[in-house]
């Protein structure tokens, strides 16, 4: 019997989606952005202490050549010649942080997760060494001092780790986020691997210039942390080398992208005031704010949204978050368990149309921007004796609505121009009820792409429009219009006001239930407190 014959497609392109959740690999035509494949495999995370959380390297780069290998192995299925994957991107979650030995290849440490909370005790000392009227950290990282990024997780490894400690004095040390750890071990690790970072991913260090685009040496003195550690800083499209093993071998890796600038770029948001919402365990609001640097004076963070090229301009974005919305739907389904599956959130809020005044303030942890109020708890308030659990999953989907617009209307006074409309992606951007509340409680239209993997298609469109590979255009003309699904406000903007109004009132009384009895119990009781307490202070 004859072969099956293969299946002609033009020229593909692999993305690595690194998360903090699961690994996954997609392969997409480069002519149309249609995904044509992907595995996905998911991860363990370890919590050896309260507020800690850590990762195993290894077990992430093995899940990457894992789906790397599964990915191959359904194109074959597919009749599709994988010599057509003509280059890889690489997206990683950010500021997660990794040191390794550049001899043996062998991760000194688990990696230590960008929401790990251990290093609330170093960044109070380092606080504490900021002139009240200088913060250079912040003006030159746009960043504010804090738990989550690089630099004081690095720190804490060379104060508590003697192996680390050792293999630094002795010049074995490697330091990276995830990407560089993948980028150097895909390219040949101990035999030639490229140490190298992007962008993107340098400027969540804390370690970065973000005006220079260089590694600060003022700023590394500050953290003492040796320079001679730190990877090289590529632009966010360029081959920083091929892959050295596994079916893809010679494919050149030419694609790096933090998550969030992955969507931003898959989304397509290239023009200043664009933004995208990401919708996740929480939201991640990004706007291009262009070729200049925005600071905030609302809370927001001010980040490189890429460089899509070794000669080509860098632009900027101001970042929002919300902590809370995924996280939400688990927690009613997991702790008040009214729903068996995260789906079932839809049914529930399309069974009840509304809240029916019922209003819930999912402060879990302190309130985000644009409060930064550590001594918020959550609420559920304007209950009757009518609210079933219905109203109580409508009033949830709300709140993440609610969180949004207060990102949102920060993000316009920083900026200056209100923004006409607001793309969103990620897992939950797939429920209807969701995305037509945002719509209302904006009041501007909410455009939703049909596909929704737009970090993967953000991180395979850098990769394939690097110099040397060529073979994504990322010239309007020649992009692939992707399908889009837009959900119109279909209240008046009167009501939209009133149920904002009445979502603040409920925000106020969530406030101040944290006192100062409460802080005294047990130091890893207080840590996401202070957390909040010290980006104040950076603020």
């Amino acid at each position: 019997m004859a072969a099956p014959k293969q299946v002609t497609v033009g020229p593909l392109v692999g993305a690595v989606v690194q998360g903090t959740n699961s690994t996954r690999f997609l392969v997409f035509n480069s002519k149309t952005a249609e995904l044509l494949s992907h595995h996905q495999v998911e991860l363990t995370q370890d919590f050896p202490k309260e507020g800690w959380v850590e990762q195993d390297p290894k077990e992430i780069l093995q899940s990457v050549y894992e789906c790397i290998e599964r990915t191959c192995e359904k194109l074959a299925e597919l009749n599709i010649d994988i010599s057509n994957i003509k280059a890889i991107g690489v997206s990683n979650q950010r500021e997660t942080t990794v040191v390794w030995d550049r001899l043996t290849g062998e991760p000194l440490y688990n990696a230590v997760v960008w929401l790990d909370l251990r290093t609330q005790s170093t960044v109070e000392a380092l606080s504490k060494k900021i002139p009240g009227n200088n913060n250079f950290v912040k003006s030159k990282t746009g960043l504010p001092l804090s738990t989550y990024f690089s630099a004081v997780k690095l720190r804490w490894m060379l104060d508590n780790l003697r192996n680390v400690q050792k293999a630094v004095e002795e010049g074995r040390a490697l330091f990276g986020t995830i990407d560089s750890w993948l980028i150097w071990s895909m390219t040949g690790g101990t035999n030639g691997g490229t140490h190298c970072t992007d962008v993107t991913n340098a400027s969540r260090t804390m370690l970065f210039n973000i005006h220079s685009l260089e590694w600060d040496k003022e700023l590394c003195d500050f953290f003492e942390i040796p320079m001679n550690i730190l990877p090289n800083v590529w632009s966010s499209s360029e081959i920083y080398g091929l892959m050295k093993d596994g079916s893809l071998e010679g494919v050149p890796i030419s694609g790096c992208l933090g998550d969030q600038s992955a969507a931003l770029v898959g989304q397509m948001c290239f023009q200043e005031g664009q933004a995208k919402n990401t919708y996740g365990t929480g939201c991640f609001l990004l706007c291009n704010t262009g070729r200049k640097c925005v600071f905030s004076e609302h809370g927001l963070l001010t980040t490189v949204a890429y460089k899509l090229g070794k000669d080509k301009p860098v632009c900027y974005a101001l970042e929002g978050s919300v902590a809370i919305a995924g996280a939400v739907i688990r927690w009613l389904r997991d702790n008040l368990q009214i729903i068996s599956t995260s789906d079932e959130v839809e049914n529930l809020a399309k069974q009840a149309g509304t809240s029916y005044g019922c209003y819930f303030v999912p402060a879990f942890s302190g309130l985000y921007a644009p409060y930064w109020e550590p001594s918020a708890r959550g609420i559920i308030c304007g209950l009757t004796q009518f609210t079933n659990k219905c109203h109580i999953a409508f009033a949830a989907l709300e709140a993440v609505c609610f969180q949004t617009r207060e990102i949102l209307e920060a993000m316009n006074r920083d900026c200056g121009i209100p923004l006409s409309h607001l793309q969103v992606d990620g897992r939950m951007s797939t429920n209807k009820i969701l995305m037509q509340l945002q719509a209302d409680i904006l009041h501007i239209p909410v455009v939703k792409s049909v596909m929704p993997e737009t970090t993967a298609l953000g991180a395979a469109m850098a990769a394939g429009s690097a110099e040397g590979v060529g073979v994504w255009s990322l010239e309007p003309e020649n992009m692939s219009a992707i399908m889009m699904e837009r959900f119109e406000p279909q209240i008046q903007a009167t009501e939209s006001e009133v149920r904002y109004s009445t979502w603040k009132k409920a925000v106020m009384k969530s406030m101040g239930w944290v006192t100062a009895q409460t802080h005294e119990r047990t130091p890893e009781a207080c840590a996401p407190l202070c957390v909040w307490h010290m980006w104040v202070l950076g603020n």
